[in-house]
């Protein structure tokens, strides 16, 4: 358990209603009576002033909660002092709970404490900033779901069962002469990975879920790009004339279709020549291609496929490409039997076939793939890394053991997959894999 206290501001920074300054640790509620004009009660919302100790003036109008140790999120004590939302008021209480004792928070530290002190697995932890950050119904719904141990708790049964199988082959080895009972290690291994594999097989379409797909929409001047993005955002996003290259740089929105939040970036018309803001343009587009997960690739349907056309397909390169042939509504004239994607007839002017490309797009992203509702999805991508790792070394460890290797051996690669898995829960973790982990949450959470 920490010996100190640490305060920090946990709403957001601007004006609003409400805004909280959390302190935890064993002095919280030292603190806080110290600042607070009552005497603070476990468990009870109690209205009051904070108050400058050493002038005695009166800095907010506040209600405070203090919760003992160990029902809280951190298994420490913790206050929250629920001020009005301008960030004066809150960095002035912030700034007393400091000068009191306290010290400033670093990011994600109030979960890493909650992880430190065994209240959350790592896994968990991790869901947290997923609840935060999340884009989506569908991601939301995973979030939460790491965040109740979804994920933790058949990581957590695979490493019982396969440190079972390891401490079974392991007296094997220390103590030849006794009689150790027998176990089917080869169906025990098999089953475990099994569960790995199903688990793997699962993770591209949990990570889009959860991160979202970086989708570039692309194609020559005047074909509908800015239209059709202002279809797939339901507003008025990007500005749109009839006049050709009216968008001279990337225009970024999050459009959440079929439950995945898609990044739609606007790109400048690719055309060659122009004048010098409009190969700036056209060159942070290519950037933005680069850049993309999947891209949308824009051909005016009314008009015969031209050369630029042609260009900008071929340097698309190898990610996932979907073709909107825009302006359906006008008679069709292009010949697309060179383009090699699947294809959707839209209007962005009247709407037509919107719903239908919303359907192509989460289709092609997630290879046709249908998600239960109630799966268990791997959603991250460091967890797909250790998961892959395990199902390397427990296949080797399988293997060995089929062929007859010495039982040491066997183990060497069953710990690693054992290993491989406590990086997803916390078992087995680095200092450096907290700090990675831990720098990327906000101060206060």
């Amino acid at each position: 358990m920490y010996q100190d206290t640490i305060a920090a501001v946990s709403t957001p920074i601007g004006e609003g209603g409400i805004g909280i300054v959390r302190l935890s640790g064993p002095e919280s509620q030292a603190i806080a009576n110290r600042l607070f004009t009552r005497r603070l009660e476990s468990r009870r919302l109690v209205y009051g002033h904070i108050v400058d100790p050493t002038t005695g003036d009166v800095v907010d109008e506040v209600l405070v909660a203090y919760m003992s140790a160990p029902h809280t999120y951190t298994r420490e004590d913790i206050v929250e002092v629920n001020c009005h939302g301008g960030p004066m008021a809150l960095q002035r209480v912030l700034e007393l709970a400091l000068r009191e004792g306290a010290r400033l928070a670093n990011p994600g530290e109030f979960t890493l404490r909650a992880f430190l002190s065994g209240r959350i697995d790592l896994a968990q932890a991790e869901s947290v900033l997923d609840v935060i950050q999340a884009k989506t119904q569908a991601g939301l719904r995973l979030a939460v779901q790491g965040l109740g141990g979804r994920l933790s708790q058949p990581i957590r049964q695979l490493r019982h069962d396969l440190t079972d199988v390891l401490a079974y082959l392991t007296a094997r080895v220390d103590f030849p002469e006794d009689e150790v009972e027998e176990q089917n290690v080869s169906e025990s291994l098999r089953a475990a990975l099994a569960s790995i594999q199903e688990l793997v097989s699962t993770a591209d379409a949990g990570i889009i879920y959860r991160q979202g797909v970086r989708t570039a929409i692309v194609g020559r001047p005047n074909v509908g790009k800015s239209s059709l993005l202002n279809r797939l955002l339901r507003e008025s996003r990007a500005i749109v004339t009839p006049t050709p290259g009216t968008t001279r740089d990337t225009v970024e929105e999050a459009a959440n279709i079929k439950g995945i939040a898609f990044v739609l970036i606007d790109t400048a018309g690719i055309m060659d020549g122009g004048n010098e803001i409009e190969a700036l343009a056209i060159e942070r587009s290519r950037r933005a291609i680069d850049k993309a997960d999947f891209v949308l690739f824009v051909v005016d349907g009314s008009e015969p496929l031209t050369e630029a056309d042609c260009t900008l397909a071929e340097s698309i390169g190898a990610r996932p490409v979907l073709v909107a042939v825009n302006k359906c509504d006008l008679s069709p004239k292009a010949e697309l039997d060179g383009l090699p994607w699947l294809r959707v007839h839209t209007s962005a002017l009247t709407g037509e076939g919107i719903p239908e490309l919303e359907s192509a797009m989460a289709s092609a992203i997630l290879g046709g793939t249908v998600v239960p509702s109630d799966a268990v999805l791997v959603a991250s991508p460091r967890h797909k890394d250790a998961l892959v790792r395990a199902d390397r070394g427990l296949s080797l460890a399988l293997a060995s053991f089929e062929e007859g290797a010495p039982e040491d051996l066997v183990t060497i690669d069953l710990t690693a997959a054992i290993n491989a898995l406590g990086e997803i829960t916390g078992e087995t973790v680095t200092e450096e894999l907290l700090d990675a982990i831990f720098s990327r949450f906000c101060i206060g959470k």
